[in-house]
């Protein structure tokens, strides 16, 4: 299929409610498949919360009983990969008939992970990615992904995966995508920056691919009553404004950006024209200077516990 039609979902979750939440992704998918969409992206950390504001309790040397309390919150607010939530995201992919990409926080032992999951049409579970880099604050939260979590996944669409948030400043790691072939760029972020469109345009036009950038549009009321961030007391006070958008290989934007509210946008998706414009631009073909520059992508599962005998 070379043309198709594909939405990003700019909407809130119930935070830290992932029952709640995973039945607003169900309506919000149901609304998306009625505009025609074969390809629905949600924005990062969907289910079930982007903590935005909220500290831990951390300090240097230090941390609060309060701030281990809510992580614990948020530690049993995230989903298992796979497990029962995975299952239920699925059915929706398989009632909707859509290839569905959704972040989510990935629990794994202890550790959180922010991670985007895939599905097919039919409800099969694809995979994920987890982030490789959490920012700034993120990092008292959220583990590390590895290099064995980068797909690119070869659907009835095209050729998709996702790189989330300010991983996508990380050239590198683009580098690695666009040499997988990447067509269908999904970027879910929480980022508010002006220049995070620009960049979106920028990445569109390096890779010559589609990008699908969805990002939250929260209020303090979607929240916790009791949610601790200083300055927010009003219940209508935006958090995070949105921005979603969809560029085309071209750097032009098709949709978007939106900065109102809970939104659905979509685009018509031609794949012929990436070809169309790697005729000017293929970074890693012809443009490409391999004599000068290379990159080696290490994909291996980084274990912390390797036992002798197991073929690692």
């Amino acid at each position: 299929m070379s043309t198709f039609t594909a939405a990003v979902v700019q909407a809130a979750p119930v935070s830290f409610d992932t029952p709640r939440t995973l039945e607003k992704l169900r309506g919000l998918a149901a609304d998306a498949a009625k505009t025609g969409a074969k390809l629905v992206v949600f924005p990062e950390a969907f289910v079930s919360a982007y903590p935005r504001g909220l500290d831990f309790g951390a300090r240097v040397g230090w941390r609060t009983p309060e701030g281990r309390d809510w992580f614990k919150r948020y530690h049993d607010s995230a989903i298992d990969v796979p497990g029962p939530d995975v299952d239920f995201i699925g059915k929706v992919a398989r009632e909707n008939k859509l290839t569905l990409v959704v972040g989510v926080i990935e629990r794994d032992g202890g550790t959180l992970y922010c991670t985007v999951l895939f599905f097919a049409p039919d409800g099969t579970y694809l995979g994920k990615h987890r982030k490789l880099m959490p920012t700034a604050a993120e990092r008292l939260v959220w583990g590390f992904g590895d290099g064995s979590t980068m797909p690119v996944y070869d659907t009835g669409l095209g050729k998709m995966g996702a790189v989330i948030c300010w991983e996508n400043y990380m050239p590198l790691l683009r580098t690695a995508m666009y040499a997988k072939g990447i067509q269908l760029y999904c970027a879910p972020t929480a980022s508010t920056l002006d220049s995070w469109i620009p960049t979106m345009q920028h990445i569109a036009r390096e890779g010559g691919c589609f990008v699908l950038s969805c990002n939250q549009f929260t209020r303090r009321s979607d929240y916790p009553g009791d949610y601790p961030i200083d300055g927010f007391t009003d219940p209508n006070e935006v958090l995070s404004r949105g921005g979603s958008c969809i560029v085309s290989p071209s750097g032009d934007i098709l949709a978007g950006p939106d900065y109102q509210g809970e939104t659905i946008l979509t685009a018509d998706i031609d794949l012929d024209d990436i070809t169309r414009y790697k005729y000017d631009f293929d970074v890693v073909g012809h443009y490409a200077r391999p004599d000068v520059f290379r990159l080696e992508v290490n994909e291996a599962e980084q274990a912390p516990v390797v036992y002798p005998g197991d073929g690692a």
